[in-house]
Parts: C-alpha cells; structure tokens; sequence
C-alpha cells in the first residue's frame, strides 16, 4: 500500500535505505524530497519523445514506447546503481504523482524480492504539504533575530552558536547566497520549490522548547523569497544587534569574501551597477580602490556610504523589537563573539 505522508518530515520516510525519484533529470534539479536520488525512468528527451507520441500518434504507441524505455532504464540502474543492494534493502519510489512511472519501477524492483513502496500523491502530495508549511504554518519555536550591519559575520556567529547546541535556521545557507549584492556562491542559488522545501523540513524539526536564532534578512535572500509564514515570525520577533566597528567589518568582510576579491571584473561589474544610486566622484573612488586592490578601503567606503545607512533605514522599523545590544570591538574570534550573543539571549530569556 502506498505511503501516506501526513508532514514534510514523515517519520516513515525514515523506514528506507533508500528514496528513488524516477522523475527525469530536470524536474529533479528543479526541486525533490531531500536526501534522494535520481533514477530516472524515462529523461527529459525520452520523455519528450512519449509525449508527442501520445498526442500525435496515439496513446496505445506512445504507452508501447514507454514501456520498453522504462524497462531499459529500469535494467541500467539495477545492474549499475543498485547492483550492491543485497536482499533486505527496503526503498521508496515516487514520480510526479505516484503513477505510472513510480509505479512500473517499483512493479519490476518487486519482482526481484525488494521491499518497495510508492509515495501515495508521489511528489505533488510531498509540495503540498511543504507549501502549507511554509505559507501557513506557525513557526512552533520562539524566533529571534540575530541583526547588525553588513560585516557583522551573522551567519558565522549563527554557525558557532549551532555548533554548540543552539537552535539555528541558516537562511543564507538554504538558499545559497550571501544576502547582498556580492553575496552569489559557486553552482548558484536552488530553485525556491527546492529552498522552499529544505526550509520547511528545518522547521518542521524544531524544537518548541527552546528559542531559534535566524540572521536579519530582508524579504529576499538574492532571488528567491523568504515564505509567508517565516517571514512574519521574523519581523514579529524580538532582535539581539551586534554593533561593530566599520574597520574590523571591513577587514571581516574581505577574508568572507575572498572568492569576490579573486574576481575583479566580476567586482567592477556589481560597482558598475550601483552607478544609478551614487554620485560620479563616489563611483570613481570605487573604481580607483577596485584596481589598486584596495579591498579593504573598497570594503569600508561600500559600508559606510552604501550598506550602513540602508540598513540603518530598515532597522528603524523594528526599532521596538530591539531587546540586546552585543559589541564587538574585533571579529578576529568568532568563538567570543558566540559567547556573548547566547549570553545576550539568555539575558533577555530568561
């Protein structure tokens, strides 16, 4: 019978060895369940092929055809992939909406004497339920926002604090962005169905219990959008705000950064762009510190005429829900600077 999954973190989807997607190739780079693989049985050119079969023939070919791609897929990746999978191996598959393509799979890996189910709903019922906890569910842990200026090594301080024990959604590292314009990370940014998805199993997991530490952002982390009902909670909840010295942000931001700094085209061209917001002798400057490699002096003049007073503007909005101040006159120690933020937030906790 197949698997009913009733959250995004479904006990059961801990029973297998192993979740097979049989999707092609594209729909599961756009997004699947976390921690699967892909074993496609048909891909996106076979698929292509069946489908115009189907309406330019007849369904009776296009199903002929399919069926004989499916089982040749299905024998490479039984000789190949699941060649090592001895007798007890226990695996959940799922297509799109748990049809045809999981259930052939799953139909021909049986026959061999696996214990296979398929996801009821296959992936659309999986989507469903991260769309309904993203958008509408409440946020079960009290969140507090960890704020400062750019520079402020956030997400780091998050991490050390993780480290340790605390509760920590890392939205930069969900969604594979730095949060500013410098901020892009080799290989890109995921899909916001694939985002969407990991945030909503993080959240699922959380313990009401104890406090979660998220990183200020705004309603974007570069292209994709932070959901409804996360992005409440953090305009709602309560700030800790690490105050720190342009200087040592600046010096911070540059070994943060170094992959930006290895690229100075790719530097000169995001200046470039802030062209539109800035007068032409700011913009010299800029250009002058970009070729003389000037990083840190280029890094101080963004935070203090750029960065620093934008978000000097959207702090002012939540002004009332500051409840800690952390100042760090040095981000050379992280480990110190976690010391005191959780010390903060014990503080204002208890």
């Amino acid at each position: 019978m197949p698997v009913n999954l009733t959250s995004v973190a479904d006990p059961a989807l801990a029973g297998f060895d192993d979740i097979i997607d049989v999707r092609s190739p594209s729909e599961f780079a756009e997004d699947h369940l976390p921690g699967a693989i892909n074993l496609p049985v048909l891909d996106d050119e076979e698929r292509a092929r069946v489908g115009t079969i189907y309406k330019q023939v007849s369904p009776f070919d296009a199903r002929k055809l399919g069926a004989a791609l499916v089982a040749a897929n299905a024998a490479r990746h039984i000789s190949d992939v699941l060649g090592d999978r001895d007798g007890s191996w226990k695996a959940l598959v799922y297509c799109w909406r748990g049809g045809q393509r999981s259930g052939s799979f799953a139909t021909i890996l049986k026959q061999i004497g696996w214990r296979i189910d398929t996801i009821e709903g296959g992936y659309k019922s999986w989507r469903g339920l991260v769309v309904d906890r993203v958008q509408h569910g409440a946020v079960s842990a009290p969140v507090v926002v960890l704020d400062g200026n750019t520079g402020s090594a956030k997400t780091a301080i998050l991490h050390h604090l993780a480290a340790k024990g605390a509760q920590v959604i890392d939205l930069e590292g969900l969604a594979r962005h730095r949060g500013s314009l410098f901020g892009a990370m080799a290989g890109g940014q995921p899909s916001q169905k694939m985002f969407e998805g990991r945030l909503a199993v993080a959240l699922e997991e959380l313990d009401p219990a104890r406090p979660v530490l998220v990183e200020a952002e705004s309603s974007r982390v570069g292209d994709l959008l932070v959901p409804k009902a996360l992005w409440h909670a953090i305009c709602a909840a309560p700030r800790i705000r690490l105050e720190v010295p342009v200087s040592a942000r600046a010096a911070y931001s540059v070994r943060d950064y170094g992959d930006v700094v290895e690229n100075p085209e790719r530097l000169s061209a995001i200046i470039a762009s802030l062209s539109a917001l800035h007068p032409a002798e700011r913009m010299e400057v800029w250009r002058a510190q970009v070729k003389a490699g000037d990083w840190k002096g280029l890094a101080e003049s963004l935070m203090r005429d750029h960065y620093d007073p934008r978000y000097r503007k959207h702090r002012e909005r939540y002004a009332d829900r500051e409840k800690a101040v952390v100042r760090l006159e040095s981000l050379d120690d992280l480990g110190v600077a976690a010391e005191q933020v959780e010390a903060a937030l014990e503080r204002f906790n208890g």
